[in-house]
């Protein structure tokens, strides 16, 4: 796989660890990490033999956000930066036809915490947390953070966070619905990968579609779900997973799957 700057990609049979690689500033994005991770992001998306990711973070955070230590011209535009820079690298994630799991150390703050919740499952830390660091600022959450927040805890709980810059702890984060493991920060990317292994050992049609249906949840009523989760049924059922996996059944063997 490619050598990047600020970013690593290391393989594990099936499974991809992606990590961002800026210890000494604790992974905060600068120009040339917001350039290697859309790459990387890329690199293992693209890569069929790759069926589950994992995203985490070098050194004591998985980020601590923005670099706020990053000179801007005079022509500096966060509009263009959020939309052109970040956005396409966090939907690639979202859209992604293999399952993403963060697997988080230390602070995830900031755009950091976006990256962390993008992810389809998240692993924290003992010791990590959740922070929305921006009105200390003065600034508004960016990267979808709101829409996360919003759906996952709630409007109010939402706000509360962002308005307190409250640290949510890992183990809050879990009984909110953040994570959904938490395990002691020595074993944190080890369990991690174990899980990820678990996952690459599924039918990777039915992550992918599974993953694309509740997307959709996310926006849809429930009679559009019906009927969109009828489509990738369809397609679920005509493949030759499907037909692998009956046949494994009968013959009482592990099935083999394509991914097709």
């Amino acid at each position: 796989m490619s050598a990047l700057e600020t970013v690593t990609i290391e393989r594990h049979d099936n499974v991809a660890l992606v990590s961002l690689n800026r210890p000494d500033s604790l992974n905060a994005f600068s120009a040339e990490l917001r350039r290697d991770i859309g790459a990387a992001v890329d690199e293992v998306n693209a890569d069929d033999s790759i069926r589950v990711v994992v995203l985490t973070g070098v050194g004591r955070a998985f980020s601590a956000g923005a670099d706020l230590m990053e000179v801007q011209g005079d022509d500096f535009d966060v509009r263009r930066q959020l939309n052109e820079e970040y956005k396409p690298v966090l939907m690639a994630i979202s859209e992604s036809g293999k399952p993403w799991i963060s697997a988080v150390n230390g602070a995830a703050a900031g755009i950091g915490s976006a990256f962390a919740m993008v992810c389809d499952l998240t692993v924290m830390a003992e010791d990590a947390f959740i922070y929305q660091a921006f009105a200390a600022i003065g600034l508004v959450p960016d990267g979808g953070a709101t829409w996360h927040l919003a759906r996952s805890i709630g409007r109010k709980r939402a706000f509360e966070l962002i308005a307190t810059g409250e640290k949510l702890r890992a183990e809050k984060c879990q009984a909110l619905g953040l994570c959904n493991r938490v395990v002691p920060a020595d074993e944190l990317v080890p369990a991690t990968l174990a899980w990820a292994q678990e996952l690459a050992g599924k039918a990777p049609l039915a992550l992918r579609y599974a993953k694309q249906a509740l997307n959709q949840a996310m926006e849809a009523d429930v009679a559009e779900i019906i009927s969109a989760e009828a489509d990738l049924q369809h397609l679920c059922i005509n493949s030759a997973d499907a037909a692998e996996g009956v046949k494994a059944f009968v013959e009482k063997r592990a099935p083999v799957w394509q991914g097709k």
